[in-house]
């Protein structure tokens, strides 16, 4: 027995099944974290000060670089999916769009901003 209205199965109108791939997204985020977040902590414990110049260099190290765009890229990713989420739950209208749409471009922004910045510090420090 179904629910859905023989109209309904007709017209193909039912779940978009996009909420699978979602929480699996989300999922696979807050796992890359995990391994991602103790190899930064171990690091910065790792260091004998917080001098600009010890970061710099540190930064320049292509794993350690390379560990940080990673680690940039799981935290936007999982912060976007979700403020998403709240969104798609609490705000409603054209407000809706909007806070979606700006949540999208803000997140994308700072990771180009994270990403160019890393590169930069990694070549400049060569």
């Amino acid at each position: 027995m179904s629910l859905q209205s023989p109209l309904g199965k007709f017209l193909g109108h039912g779940s978009a099944k996009e909420g699978v791939q979602h929480w699996w997204s989300q999922r696979l985020t807050a796992v890359a974290l995990v391994p991602l977040t103790l190899w930064f902590v171990v690091a910065l414990l790792g260091m004998e000060n917080f001098a600009h110049a010890e970061i710099l260099g540190w930064m320049a190290q292509p794993f350690n670089a390379i560990m940080l765009i990673l680690l940039a890229i799981s935290i936007l990713s999982h912060s976007q999916l979700g403020v998403q989420v709240v969104v798609e739950d609490y705000v409603h209208g054209w407000a809706k769009i909007v806070a979606l749409m700006g949540s999208k471009l803000v997140h994308i922004a700072v990771g180009v901003a994270v990403i160019y910045s890393v590169i930069i510090i990694s070549v400049g420090s060569s």
